[in-house]
């Protein structure tokens, strides 16, 4: 059975026990309602019993008679990640008996809890689950909700991994909003941040120097998982996500930036403690990555449970190749896709578009494994994202870069093709509200940030100056808050109806397909004609476009199967048209 965890505050029959991992700590007292408690030292633990206390309790640790922090392992931070911590009795009145969804039914959507509603709030997204629901989507993905300083935040800096933050509300209006979403058959993912901590507030290194490795990333120093007790509190962290809040999956973000991974590898070892908890509770749990270095071998979406390795990868190579396509962008990494006709053939037939290649923007480094070998279902495509949004100087949507007309026949085949989509909240209507970065720091931290992203986008400050949004100030985050009304409007709603019809026919004609298709497909993209088709056991997908504003004929002999989207092919295509069929 899964353990409690060695991490934050155990309710007992008494009153609680609280533990503090700090080797580098001479003395630890727990502040229990201003009171303070010595805690005995059990080698590198500190550990104390205070009768009493119970859910609802506050309180925080002295560090050496002097520092006084909250819990790194705390389980709510109603005043922030400054304020005390809060001990939380985790039972919960769910109404919705759930065990998930088959890999194969995954049609995500990304949202970002505090500008998805104009309130901002677990509780208000519980209004917006039937819209999701309605329009196809099965799979509500959160970005971070790890405890971040501040009032808003994307979520990437957070301090307190096993705290949601309280700016979005308590911990049971999230078992609310999961419990509501499970109603309605919809699934909910949490991204998870394991590469590094936030840097408001984060007194591991006082308390635990032995947390970070020599080593470095873009934050600072790595995190070490060669050190037992680290690696604990990220496997313990993934599972009190998904055992205590019911989430059906995690998404983790960046692991090419885990330096110091230790050895089995800490993917491997928290994939097989999610296993666990999926046996033991007879659970479909499904845990993605993000990994610029392109493994293939740590994909397997057709295990499960998940045992040490994981359903999916964000593939970069899918957005980065359409994106290139619509827009024409070539700067930055959009330079490794120069032939953009190679780049799409590849992410549709084979998943990865960078297998082990050289990748000119890192200097002629080779980038990923083959993965000709993998399903389909093993890469979760998207032509927007967060971070394709909003690490741009301004946060434009592709919604404003790229024609509509252009940017409609890319959501077709997004939404046709077989591997597992992705959109970004309001990118089933149209949205063009952008999604710039804005976190909320104070003091020479935010100036830092302000610099950082100045320097980042030195060319873009240069041409636009103040235009572009300030990171720090509430309006930036206002700007990207979600327009609910939009929907309502001729175009956002035709929109919206194209989006749902695409999606039903997903449900009804391609999902039953998709554990067939063991293997790569095969797809040609010449002067703007793309066809593709992916086997699926005596069945083959087919999928024909035009990706150009000039017609096109139709490739001579081409053997159509069982229309399924848009009927027959002309022997003349359209601009920007696209059609797809079942043949045997």
């Amino acid at each position: 059975m899964t353990s409690p965890g060695r991490f934050g505050p155990l309710l007992t029959v008494s009153g609680v026990t609280f533990r503090l991992w700090a080797p580098a700590a001479k003395s630890v007292d727990v502040i229990v309602d201003e009171r303070p408690y010595a805690m005995t030292r059990r080698g590198d633990w500190f550990a104390a019993d205070v009768p009493g206390a119970k859910a609802g309790t506050r309180y925080r640790f002295r560090i050496d008679g002097e520092l006084d922090i909250a819990d790194p392992g705390s389980h709510f931070q109603p005043d922030d990640v400054a304020g005390p911590s809060e001990v939380i009795d985790h039972d919960f009145a769910w109404q919705t008996e759930w065990r998930g969804r088959p890999w194969e039914d995954s049609v995500f959507l990304e949202a970002h809890v505090g500008t998805f509603t104009p309130q901002g709030t677990y509780r208000a997204m519980i209004d917006k689950l039937d819209h999701l629901a309605d329009c196809g989507i099965t799979a509500l993905e959160l970005m971070p909700l790890a405890d971040f300083p501040g009032r808003w935040n994307w979520g990437y800096d957070g301090v307190l991994l096993y705290a949601p933050d309280s700016s979005y509300g308590r911990p049971e209006d999230l078992k609310a909003l999961i419990d509501a979403a499970h109603a309605r058959g919809l699934m909910v993912f949490l991204d998870v941040v394991y590469n590094h901590f936030g840097p408001e507030e984060n007194y591991l290194g006082r308390i635990a120097p032995s947390t970070f490795s020599d080593a470095q990333t873009p934050w600072g120093g790595a995190i070490d998982y060669r050190v037992p007790e680290v690696r604990a509190f990220a496997v313990e962290n993934a599972v009190h996500w998904l055992k205590h809040y019911r989430f059906d999956g995690l998404r983790l973000d960046a692991v090419h930036a885990i330096v110091t991974a230790g050895e089995p590898e800490l993917l491997t070892e928290l994939s097989q403690a999610a296993g666990v908890l999926a046996q033991e509770t007879g659970r479909h749990i499904h845990l993605v990555l993000e990994n610029d270095d392109n493994r293939a071998a740590v994909l397997a979406p057709n295990e499960d449970p998940p045992a040490g390795r994981y359903r999916a990868q964000w593939n970069d190579d899918y957005h980065h190749a359409w994106h290139v396509l619509l827009t024409g962008e070539a700067q930055g990494y959009y330079s490794d896709y120069g032939d953009v006709g190679g780049h799409i053939e590849r992410v549709l037939a084979e998943g990865f578009s960078y297998q082990g290649m050289p990748s000119p923007h890192r200097g002629g480094a080779s980038r990923g494994e083959p993965s000709t070998s993998l399903p389909r279902a093993a890469f979760v495509n998207f032509i927007q994202n967060h971070d394709q949004i909003g690490n741009r100087p301004m946060g434009e949507r592709l919604t404003t870069l790229a024609l509509p007309e252009a940017v409609e026949a890319a959501l077709t085949v997004l939404l046709l093709q077989p591997s597992p989509p992705m959109l970004f909240m309001g990118e089933e209507w149209g949205a063009t509200e952008p999604f710039p970065f804005f976190c909320d720091f104070k003091g020479e931290l935010a100036d830092a940030v302000r610099q950082g992203r100045k320097r980042e986008f030195a060319e873009a400050y240069a041409r636009h100056g103040n235009e572009i949004p300030d990171p720090l100030a509430q309006a930036t985050r206002d700007l990207a808050v979600l327009d609910w009304n939009a929907p309502s409007q001729p175009a956002h709603a035709k929109r919206l109806a194209l989006t749902h019809d695409l999606l039903r026919v997903r449900r009804e004609r391609i999902v039953p397909l998709l554990r067939a298709m063991t293997g790569k497909g095969r797809a040609t993209l010449e002067t703007g004609r793309l066809y593709a088709e992916w086997p699926a056991g005596p069945t083959t997908l087919m999928l024909l476009a035009n990706l150009s504003d000039a017609p096109k004929p139709t490739p001579p002999g081409l053997q159509w199967g069982e229309p399924i989207w848009n009927g027959a092919p002309p022997a003349t295509l359209p601009p920007w048209s696209v059609f797809a069929a079942v043949g045997g």
